[in-house]
């Protein structure tokens, strides 16, 4: 049974750094592809970043280009998501996925339960 479990979230002011963390357990998870989403308050699920198997290509939503960075580390089953300069509207539930295939925008075949993240002014 595959489980992705996220940690990290929490309450930060804003300018702050959060660093979420999934553990992934259940798959073998050198061979996917994993991937970040966030849900903010009343508003539908969308693609923050991905990084592939190796962690030598990573794609980012636009809108936390330059302030997050995706990485992984094999050897731990684990995915990481350094998020720095956090604003308002960074507000969301955070989650992680798990995918095979080559696109890191859509498409994921598992899911974690989600972290929460409040960026406060």
């Amino acid at each position: 049974q595959v489980q992705l479990v996220e940690s990290g979230g929490g309450l930060v002011q804003v300018g702050g750094s959060l660093r979420l963390s999934c553990a992934a357990s259940g798959l073998k998870f050198g061979n996917y592809a994993m991937g970040w989403f966030r849900r903010p308050p009343g508003k539908k699920r969308e693609f923050v970043a991905g990084i592939r198997w190796s962690g030598g290509s990573t794609s980012y939503s636009d809108s936390v280009k330059g302030r997050f960075t995706v990485s992984r580390d094999n050897a731990k089953n684990t995915v990481y998501l350094q998020m720095n300069s956090l604003k308002p509207e960074d507000t969301a539930i955070y989650y992680c996925a798990a995918k095979t295939g080559f696109t890191l925008r859509e498409s994921y075949d598992y899911w974690g339960q989600g972290t929460q993240v409040t960026v406060s002014s």
